[in-house]
């Protein structure tokens, strides 16, 4: 009889643990670098609505495409571009195709500078260092290359050019002195947190390609995806978009 009772009581510890759990489960969303500070106001905001817990994993948009092609536990790609999350569909990996949720603006920042920054400061001897997001993962990072070639700046500075994996750790070089100048996104110094630090200046939008930024639903097996579609939904709505255009981005 001892042996039953502790049977039962055991699988009642079971069951109320799985049902904690899955209480305690959080939305998983995969999120570009340059979106971080605009997705914790966002994510704080769906929380509030829809008492939906949700958890932000950052890296470049390259690197999480790669997490998630290794079966990452995400639910949700909010990428710094198109490219990325269009290929995680053609690969069978997200339920729809990526729809633009934003776009994107590139800035020049320095952190020490007293006058307005510029381009043609970043020739000076002083400037040892430029910091700029690795083309290789992050797009941003490609739209500096592009407007350094474009402005005609890139032969004279490509020695100098740091490379951060995502546009974090870009920031972080700027922040910590490590480089003198970089380009990041406007939503970075736009951020309640870095908010009227340095100086900044937008790089003009016709030097490098748009910064279209799209997302996707990951498709997740043996899972409900309701909660991520209501996230997806909600990105779309008024309130976040205007949470979006606070942080400097452009809404089509």
């Amino acid at each position: 009889m001892r042996n039953v009772l502790y049977a039962f009581l055991f699988w009642i510890l079971l069951f109320a643990t799985g049902c904690n759990s899955q209480k305690e489960e959080k939305l998983m969303i995969a999120t570009a670098a340059n979106v971080q500070f605009a997705m914790e106001e966002l994510t704080k905001t769906f929380t509030e609505e829809t008492g939906i817990p949700a958890e932000i994993v950052l890296g470049s948009s390259g690197k999480l495409t790669a997490q998630i092609k290794e079966g990452a536990p995400f639910d949700v790609f909010v990428s710094a571009n198109m490219k990325y999350p269009e290929e995680l569909h053609r690969s069978g990996l997200a339920t729809a195709a990526p729809k633009v949720y934003a776009n994107g603006k590139l800035i020049l920042w320095m952190l020490q500078e007293e006058g307005e920054p510029g381009f043609e400061k970043l020739t000076n001897a002083a400037v040892m260092h430029i910091a700029i997001a690795n083309p290789k993962n992050a797009p941003y990072g490609i739209a500096a290359q592009e407007a350094l070639q474009y402005l005609g700046f890139y032969e004279e500075v490509k020695d100098k050019l740091v490379y951060g994996e995502s546009i974090s750790q870009t920031n972080q070089f700027i922040l910590s002195g490590t480089a003198a100048a970089g380009f990041t996104a406007k939503s970075v110094v736009l951020s309640p947190e870095l908010k009227g630090k340095g100086k900044w200046i937008e790089v003009p939008q016709e030097s490098y390609a748009p910064i279209q930024q799209g997302v996707v639903i990951l498709k997740k097996e043996g899972k409900s995806m309701a909660e991520a579609e209501k996230f997806y939904t909600f990105l779309f709505s008024d309130k976040a978009r205007s949470i979006l255009q606070s942080y400097g981005y452009s809404i089509n």
